[in-house]
């Protein structure tokens, strides 16, 4: 079974994970990974595994194309802001990709990667080797990478445990009457439109921080400090309390900044050694397209 499909529960069948495997061809933990990228709906809404499936329960179960597993070296320039024998911190352009995909099986940072150094954590998946944290295509800025086991344990548990530090810096639509707020409102897959990501009830936690550091006719420089880190989580946050990012051709307007995608950086990026437990933080300024845009946006305050 390789394409999309649902299934209607007849009777009450313990687990979710286990109904599912039980009446389709994917394996127990194949649909666990369905489950955790919100690929799985129960009655329109995203469920742990371990939730009790219940008579007429409605399962939709989206089964994305997998990714061909030989990811091969490309030569391609980095910017690589910090390195030693554990971690890599890459500064990533704007319009690459952070890993193959379906859709993007070459020239993505993992390509550039493999090309850099044969030292990366291996991935379950073979794919994204010292891949621990995503930012989207559009999405300039700081990525922490792994470059062994012991790494990336450790990376993902501080991006687990919250105790990492991520910041933002994003020029939104509209302005603000308050000059700091938090964004407490779960996300999972748009029940409606499979591309998208929404606040959904009974999705998973999603908390973002953000202050007002400059406004303009229109718009406003908001830094977005994540508290957790799911799929296009300030995108959509901020699209939530009415301020979409300029430039984001899924959730903004049509009328906004011209650019290429969403005016959203990763400024600044803290975690602890993996090794030593020393505190690393680094900071990069956003893009040559992203700082053009403030400027013109500063010269309409007149």
């Amino acid at each position: 079974m390789v394409a999309d499909f649902e299934l209607i529960v007849t009777t009450k069948a313990g687990r979710l994970d286990k109904y599912i495997s039980e009446h389709s061809d994917l394996s127990r933990s194949r649909v666990q990974e369905l489950l955790a990228s919100g690929d799985i709906l129960v009655n329109g809404k995203q469920e742990k595994a371990s939730y009790k499936v219940a008579n007429n329960d409605q399962i939709t179960v989206h089964v994305p194309k997998l990714v061909p597993l030989n990811v091969e070296p490309e030569d391609i320039p980095l910017d690589i802001v910090y390195e030693d024998e554990d971690v890599i911190v890459v500064n990533k352009p704007q319009g690459m990709v952070v890993h193959p995909s379906a859709g993007h099986p070459n020239h993505t940072l993992v390509n550039a990667l493999m090309n850099h150094t044969k030292e990366l954590a291996a991935s379950p998946e073979g794919f994204r080797p010292g891949i621990v944290h995503r930012i989207d295509k559009d999405t300039s800025g700081l990525l922490m990478i792994a470059k062994n086991a012991h790494a990336r344990t450790s990376l993902e548990s501080q991006l687990a445990h919250k105790t990492n530090k991520r910041v933002y810096l994003a020029i939104v639509h509209g302005n603000f009457k308050e000059a700091t707020g938090t964004i407490d409102a779960p996300i999972a897959r748009n029940p409606k439109d499979r591309k998208k990501m929404a606040v959904v009830e009974g999705g998973k936690e999603a908390v973002t921080h953000f202050r007002v550091l400059e406004q303009y006719p229109g718009y406003a420089l908001v830094s977005c400090q994540l508290e957790t880190g799911r799929t296009h989580q300030i995108r959509v946050h901020m699209k939530y309390i009415g301020h979409p990012l300029a430039g984001d051709p899924l959730y903004g307007p049509k009328k906004t900044l011209k650019g290429h995608g969403q005016f959203l950086h990763a400024k600044i990026l803290g975690f602890k050694q993996p090794k030593t437990g020393q505190w690393l933080e680094f900071q990069v300024d956003p893009p040559e397209i992203f700082q053009k845009k403030l400027t013109y946006l500063r010269s309409l305050k007149g």
